[in-house]
Formats: C-alpha cells, structure tokens, sequence
C-alpha cells in the first residue's frame, strides 16, 4: 500500500504539471481577451481531473485489493477506495497548485521533488510516528501520506483483535499491536477521512487563488 501511493499519487503529480502549464499558456491568452474567467477556468480544471482520478482509482483499487488479498465487503473495499481517491486527488491537486505558484513547470518539478521527499520520510512506513523524535511529529501528521497510510491500514485491518505473536514480546491482538507499534487508533478513522478531504480542498483553494492573482505571463 505504501508503495502504491507514493509511486501512482507521485506520477499523477508529475504528469499533471505539463498539462497545466500547457493550458495555462491558453488562459492567459483568453483572460486577456475577456473570454475566461479564472474561478471558473480553475473549477473546471480541478473538476475533470478529478473525474479522470476517480475512474483511474476504480481500476487501480480492484487491482490492488484483490493482489494484497484484503476480505471483500462493499464496506471495507468502499473505504478503501475512498481512502485511495482522495490521496489520488490530493497528489494531482498539489501538482497543479505547484505549477499555479511557479513560473513554469521546470521549478514545479523541483519544489515538488523537496516536498515529496519529506512526505515519503515523514509518511510513518520508514520511521513509524511512535519512533519519530517528539519535536519531528509535527511534520508527520503535515504530510498528507502519513494520513493516508494511516486510513488504508486502519481502515482494513484496525478492527481486527485476531491475536498476532511478537518475537520477544508475547501475544497480542492485532488492534492493540497497531495502537502500541504504529499510533494507529480505529477509533479516529473517521477524522482520518475528514483530513484527506482538507487537504485535498486546500491544495485546490491555492491553485485556484494562484491562477486568479498570480501572472508569469512574459510579454
């Protein structure tokens, strides 16, 4: 699942950005004779995206849930679905809003690859938060992989008080091993999901005020 999102959400950041640049030559061609609109332009770009993300996460999800083996119920395949589309969405949305703050997509590339960086090394899966030093937490509830690595795990297995054996520690069940090992709590699934939605809503606020305010265009 880590491996999943960081490689298909990073591609989608990548991708998206000539796109971006691309048409946003068109804009200020258009805004300049009076035909477009930067709110509605910046709506209709995050709109179709996100149409294209959804169907792009459908085949993704029933690939990647029967291959890992998870139990199918609408329930759980629901949630993680879910939880897979907003990182899809997110991802993408960060990439355009990269490129809406940037004068070209050459140095979008290159503040994107600072910041994924740092959201793969905070993400939870090299280092897990209850190993992170206290005064570096802070970054890892800021790195929107970590909430999604939190999401898919919790969401599919968080439940399970199956019990598991420890080398060195004994018998535990599963939920109290993801709670003592990792800081993941089923309990706080549901704030989980809200986040994945704040994030994804931010990241499009940013790209649709840096298309209204921001103006690269050379003359």
């Amino acid at each position: 699942m880590y491996a999943a999102v960081m490689f298909l959400g990073g591609t989608n950041t990548s991708a998206v950005q000539s796109v971006v640049s691309v048409e946003r030559t068109v804009f200020y061609r258009e805004k300049a004779a009076g035909m477009y609109s930067a709110l509605p332009y910046a709506f209709a770009q995050v709109a179709i995206e996100t149409i294209y993300v959804a169907i792009q996460t459908l085949v993704y999800s029933l690939i990647l849930y029967a291959m890992i083996g998870f139990h199918w119920t609408v329930g759980k395949f629901f949630l993680f679905y879910f939880f897979v589309f907003m990182c899809f969405v997110y991802f993408t949305m960060y990439g355009m809003m990269l490129v809406a703050l940037t004068p070209n997509y050459h140095i979008a590339a290159i503040v994107m690859s600072f910041f994924l960086s740092f959201w793969n090394l905070f993400s939870g899966f090299l280092i897990p938060r209850t190993q992170i030093p206290i005064w570096w937490r802070w970054y890892y509830w800021g790195s929107p992989v970590a909430w999604t690595i939190y999401g898919l795990v919790t969401s599919q297995v968080g439940d399970k008080i199956n019990p598991i054996e420890i080398p060195g520690g004994g018998e535990v069940s599963l939920k109290l091993y993801l709670k003592e090992s990792f800081g993941f709590e089923h309990d706080f699934l549901g704030v989980v999901a809200a986040v994945h939605v704040v994030w994804a809503v931010f990241f499009c606020f940013i790209f649709a005020y840096a298309i209204k305010f921001l103006n690269f265009q050379k003359r």
